[in-house]
């Protein structure tokens, strides 16, 4: 293995990713935990069960690439704040459905609508193509992974 004098490590994409992540994801997460109470894996699940609806946990783990044991560990939360309800599945009992109540749905909406009004704000002073062009780079970047 060679060293390359050239590289730049401060360059290195990962990093650099996550460095934006960060950045971009902070002040939507006082959001969150500010009005909700939420820690980041418990906004995931409330999200993708916004999104999609009824779904188990291995559903959610595998759309949101989670563990198993973040997930239930905010299964539990949002249930104990009655954002969601367990349901046991007829035909196999070690199985959980999953689905937001009302107030889930409610606090869903809210974050959704502040999500979307951050999002915008995050890309402005990017061209339209611009920010397009950057959505699609991250989502070819995330199919390539595993």
């Amino acid at each position: 293995m060679r060293d390359d004098p050239d590289f730049d490590v401060r360059m290195f994409l990962p990093y650099l990713l996550n460095q934006a992540a960060e950045a971009a994801s902070l002040e939507f997460q006082n959001v969150y935990k500010d009005r909700y109470g939420m820690l980041r894996n418990e906004w995931r699940v409330l999200f993708h069960l916004g999104i999609y609806g009824r779904m188990t946990a291995s559903d959610i783990g595998a759309r949101a690439q989670m563990h198993k044991t973040k997930i239930s560990r905010a299964v539990q939360r949002l249930a104990e704040r009655r954002y969601l309800v367990r349901t046991r599945d007829d035909a196999d009992r070690r199985v959980e459905h999953l689905d937001l109540t009302k107030m889930g749905q409610k606090v869903y909406s809210d974050l959704r609508s502040t999500a979307r009004d951050y999002d915008t704000a995050l890309v402005e002073g990017l061209s339209e193509e611009d920010a397009n062009r950057l959505r699609t780079q991250l989502i070819a970047l995330a199919a390539r992974r595993g």
